[in-house]
This record gives C-alpha cells, sequence and structure tokens, in this order.
C-alpha cells in the first residue's frame, strides 16, 4: 500500500508515518516501476502498535526499543513493565503539581476580578501579575516556571 492508504488504515498523518520511517520505526519498499514507497500489513501492524503505545505514555524511542526486543525474538514484556512502573509515580506527581497550578491559577483570578485593567506605564508590565503573592504558595526556583520545567 502507498503511503497515503497506509496513513488513513493507520489514522495518522503522512508526515508521522515519513517520521516512522526516518525513526527505523517501520520499513518501506519501493515499487521499481515508479519510485514510490510501499508498504506492507507488517508496517500498518506497527504503526497501530505505536499509537497504541503512545497512549501508555511510551515514547516513540522506547516503542523502538520495543520492536527491537521483538525483531531479535525477545520478550519486551518485562522491560514495558518495569517502564510503566517507574513512571507511573513520576505522572502522579505531575499530576499533584498540575492541580496546585489549577488552584492558584483559580486564586490568581478570584483575586484578580474586582482589579481594573491597567496600561504598561513605564514602571509596570501587567499589574495582576506583578501584584500577585499568594503568602501560603512556596516560590518558584529561580529559571523554572510554576510547573518547575525550566523557563523558555
Amino acid at each position: 500500500m502507498k503511503i497515503g492508504e497506509l496513513a488513513r488504515h493507520g489514522d495518522v498523518t503522512h508526515e508521522a508515518i515519513r517520521h516512522y520511517v526516518h525513526q527505523g520505526l517501520i520499513h518501506a519498499g519501493r515499487d521499481p516501476n515508479n519510485g514510490y514507497q510501499y508498504f506492507d500489513e507488517e508496517a500498518l501492524r506497527r504503526v497501530r502498535f505505536i499509537q497504541r503505545a503512545r497512549t501508555l505514555g511510551f515514547s516513540l524511542r522506547e516503542v523502538g526499543e520495543i520492536f527491537a526486543h521483538t525483531d531479535h525474538g525477545d520478550s519486551p514484556c518485562p522491560m514495558v513493565r518495569d517502564l510503566l512502573s517507574a513512571r507511573l509515580p513520576q505522572i502522579r506527581a505531575q499530576i499533584r503539581e498540575l492541580e496546585q497550578l489549577a488552584d492558584r491559577m483559580e486564586h490568581a483570578l478570584q483575586a484578580w476580578s474586582d482589579m481594573p485593567d491597567g496600561a504598561p506605564d513605564g514602571h509596570t508590565l501587567c499589574q495582576l501579575i506583578e501584584h500577585w503573592n499568594e503568602p501560603d504558595t512556596p516560590a518558584t526556583t529561580a529559571g523554572t516556571t510554576a510547573t518547575g520545567r525550566p523557563d523558555e
């Protein structure tokens, strides 16, 4: 099947298929008559697997590791369990951080509801943010955002 058919059957974009080929996750043959890439049922099976793995939080690199185990005849299942077991506490911590961020945002919106809009006057950029101070919220580390991610 051609790239468009594979994308349609796999419910992904053409660009995703090209990326998967580039990453070595799926393999394409070439039609000798016109040079077009063509894909077999194994490529479709892998595209569907990639989509399913992504819904569980696996990265494309990790999917590649799963495929490497499988291609060598080894079971990837122990590695898959280990990866999810290690990741789950991290995800739960991120959820707690995001819930705290949502609470701060709600408090800020509530506090700002009665504040007038202000125009930059050379001394302020946005008075809402500059005057925001929630005493029971620990200050973020310099160089990071409220979610703990590095400033971009």
